[in-house]
């Protein structure tokens, strides 16, 4: 009898260690999609169709982190430490019209605009987030701190400021103190998303590149869900052909008044502007 219980003692402990591995492992970073153990499902998002208008040219340099559209310009940031910049962008031409460099211990990440003012988050410096005057891209002494555990993606309802950590979570910050307000986990088909990246805030959605994968997520804010799913294969499959150094996608601009949407990624030679379907 004894025998028969420490034999049972040792198939659960022998259970036990793996489960508490990967449970460490989705904590350190890990890019695989967590663990979920609900059970629940629901009805995948549709898949959301796309239209290429047009091909611009895109620097090559440029290690691309965020992407937008302000008042009818383009501005775009870059990661690298000792080469992150934030630039104000010619779309037909791919070059900078402006640029500042970042203090080289900053990685530099997602950005977004409000009110003029340019937030820019870093990537693991101590969680700072930097602040830059639109109209001469002078640096704000005044520094905040997000509270997620890095920075990566950022966008704006114009009221807030959205941020990723390549989790599944959204991350809503009072702009003036950056404070969380509150966190939002992104689901899609009742499980849990993964490596949340770039933001664009298009029409009520927030629109999220998938660190690493070919996707762009379309999120109802109100619930989480990723209710549709762009495929980007296509285009990235031609990028590498052109330039076997670009890297992942990552880059979704948005023009509220033209209604033109443009996307990129890191080292990539293009810039795309396409038509997302209904």
């Amino acid at each position: 009898m004894k025998r028969v219980l420490f034999v049972s003692i040792i198939a659960v402990f022998v259970v036990l260690i793996p489960l508490a591995y990967v449970q460490l492992s989705c904590n350190n970073g890990d890019t695989h999609p967590p663990d979920d153990s609900s059970g629940v499902k629901t009805e995948g998002p549709k898949a959301l169709q796309y239209s290429k208008i047009a091909i611009y040219p895109h620097d090559t340099s440029s290690f691309t982190e965020g992407l937008l559209i302000y008042n009818g310009k383009m501005y775009e940031s870059t990661g690298l430490e000792g080469k992150s910049k934030l630039m104000e962008i010619d779309i037909q031409t791919g070059k900078a019209k402006r640029f500042v460099e970042l203090d080289p211990k900053y990685f530099g990440e997602g950005i977004s605009i409000i009110r003029d003012t340019v937030y820019m988050l870093t990537y693991q410096n101590n969680k700072t987030v930097l602040l830059y005057t639109l109209k001469d891209f002078k640096k704000i002494d005044k520094e905040l701190t997000i509270s997620a555990a890095e920075g990566w993606g950022m966008t704006t309802n114009g009221k807030e400021l959205i941020a990723t950590d390549g989790s599944s979570n959204l991350y809503y910050y009072d702009p003036s103190t950056f404070r969380l307000l509150r966190t939002q986990s992104v689901t899609e088909a009742g499980s849990l998303a993964y490596n949340l990246n770039e933001l664009e805030y298009i029409d009520g959605y927030i629109y999220a590149n998938q660190w690493q994968q070919p996707y762009i997520f379309k999120i109802d804010p109100a619930s989480g869900n990723i209710v549709a799913k762009a495929d980007l294969s296509d285009i990235w499959n031609m990028v590498k052909a052109k330039d076997p150094g670009a890297d992942v996608p990552n880059g979704i601009a948005y023009d509220s008044t033209t209604k033109k949407t443009y996307i990129t990624g890191k080292k990539w030679p293009e810039l795309y502007e396409i038509q997302f379907s209904n």
